[in-house]
């Protein structure tokens, strides 16, 4: 499917509704107060709990069962409804509305399209991404990178990959703010500084001053590589939070769950979780309020 067809399905099939309100009819770059309320009614647990663990409420989304999406320009994972794939049981994790594991062909990418009130994080995985959007920004993401876009009041951008010869690989992932109507702004981090073997390292918080980039939310992620056999605990950061935890390779292990590389869990109602690696891993951790 061509670009300009891609994004126009997504805003006609229900996307507004489905996706979140920042993919908006191109006649209005604002949503009406009553369609961002509406939508917020969607947030919370939206799964199927495992009631098996007594400490803690646990559901488990293993890759192949995720929505897949292939636009010939774009491969897409979705593990929350996005677009043409809704799963009422699957809108969102508390705040956390979409975390999509994008393929973008060489020389191709998302052309220029708007959103608005929602925290969008990039982190590249493999190859460089070219970002230009409405407030003046110009930049490229790679590897080792992590980007955010608060879009707040409104604002317009595209992401293409910048290589002719390789494709790129990237997570974007979608967090519902917990102020409406910001100035919107964008920033992007090198965090190759900060990683750190066999413990988590944070890349992204609700604070200024933080490691990593910031969002308005109540929001910490973390990222881990870990050795076989290595493992490390992670500590709630606010009462009433839960984690979502998105294997990016290897295998971990999780309160006695086995996940695999694009596995995701998600856990609440606990102060802290032990992932430990029972093969080399890289681990991606995501702290969200479960409620708006």
């Amino acid at each position: 499917m061509e670009r300009k067809k891609f994004i126009t399905s997504a805003l006609i099939t229900g996307a507004i509704g489905t996706i979140a309100p920042q993919l908006l009819n191109a006649k209005s770059s604002k949503p009406t107060t009553s369609t961002f309320d509406k939508l917020m009614q969607q947030v919370g647990f939206n799964h199927l709990p495992n009631k098996e663990h007594k400490t803690m409420n646990t559901v488990i989304h293993k890759a192949e069962t995720r929505g897949y999406a292939n636009h010939g320009w774009l491969n897409s994972h979705h593990t929350f409804s996005f677009a043409n794939y809704h799963n009422p049981e699957r809108m969102s994790f508390g705040v956390l509305r979409v975390l999509n594991d994008d393929q973008v062909q060489a020389g191709q990418g998302f052309g220029t399209h708007p959103h608005d009130n929602m925290e969008i994080i990039s982190i590249p995985l493999e190859g460089d991404l070219e970002h230009k959007d409405s407030m003046g920004n110009v930049a490229i993401i790679k590897e080792g990178d992590v980007q955010v876009m608060s879009a707040g009041t409104g604002v317009t951008h595209s992401e293409y990959n910048k290589n002719k010869d390789k494709e790129v690989k990237f997570l974007q992932i979608w967090v519902f703010p917990n102020r409406k109507n910001v100035t919107p702004r964008y920033d992007q981090v090198s965090i190759r500084n900060i990683e750190k073997e066999n413990e988590f390292y944070q890349v992204l918080s609700p604070n200024k001053d933080d490691q990593g980039v910031w969002i308005n939310q109540d929001a910490w992620f973390h990222l881990g590589k870990f050795s076989k056999g290595k493992s490390d605990e992670y500590k709630i950061k606010k009462q009433g939070n839960g984690v979502y935890v998105f294997v990016l390779d290897g295998e971990v292990e999780i309160n006695h769950e086995r996940l695999t590389k694009r596995d995701g869990m998600g856990i609440w109602d606990t102060d802290s979780i032990q992932v430990k690696a029972s093969e080399n891993a890289r681990v991606l951790v995501m702290e969200v309020p479960m409620n708006l």
